[in-house]
């Protein structure tokens, strides 16, 4: 497949003219909101600060894509949110758990083999195939909650369900075509800024609270 090889991937695309999905164009601003939103919290926190960036890169690599919808778009679109799980990740690791930089990012590399596990095990199952891969997030926040415990459990579980919520509505979008012409995929936009901004929020108070915690 070609970098400027044009894919037509949602429901709301009719043709391959850039503001052919102006829902989903427009949508992607939840995401640079959600960002400036975070960054104003997070001053003094550099990991959190890190996160916000990355963050403002999803919405400029998802608005490239919902308008240019090339092979070269859809990498802008998503390499941001994978530096966004294993930089969270690491983060979680070192700062969280509290393991060694050598150790937390040998965790986080493990996470590329146990997301192609999840792909691997969804991608025959029905309506789950879809979004096969994305999935592994939420299922691995409910794994490290147990270990993370107190409120940042809390949230690491309320992100995982705000996470499989925005799946599912991203995973709606084709099979609702008939019905609803304009698609769902805005709503994963949407629902997932909001729960990237909230994951953020979700480590930058348990750094703001740990020190008192641990004193």
């Amino acid at each position: 497949m070609g970098w400027f090889e044009q894919i037509d991937a949602y429901c709301e695309r009719i043709d391959f003219s850039m503001w052919s999905e102006p829902v989903n164009a427009v949508t992607n601003a939840a995401f640079l909101i959600a960002a400036i939103v975070m960054w104003r919290r997070s001053k003094g926190l550099i990991g959190a600060r890190a996160l916000t960036i990355v963050l403002f890169a999803i919405g400029v690599g998802s608005g490239l894509f919902h308008t240019f919808a090339t092979t070269w778009a859809s990498t802008a679109d998503v390499f941001p949110i994978v530096v966004f799980i294993l930089l969270y990740l690491f983060l979680v690791h070192v700062h969280l758990i509290r393991w060694p930089v050598w150790a937390a990012a040998i965790a986080t590399l493990g996470f590329v083999p146990f997301a192609i596990g999840i792909t691997v095990i969804f991608q025959d199952v029905p309506f789950f195939s879809i979004s096969s891969f994305y999935w592994s997030v939420p299922i691995l926040l409910v794994v490290y909650a147990p270990f993370i415990g107190g409120k940042t459990a809390r949230g690491f579980l309320i992100g995982a369900a705000l996470l499989a919520l925005s799946i599912t509505v991203r995973s709606l979008d084709v099979a609702l075509y008939d019905v609803w012409p304009l698609g769902t995929h805005f709503g994963w936009h949407i629902l997932n800024a909001v729960m990237l901004g909230f994951m953020i929020d979700v480590y930058r108070r348990h750094m703001v609270e740990a020190p008192a915690i641990q004193g």
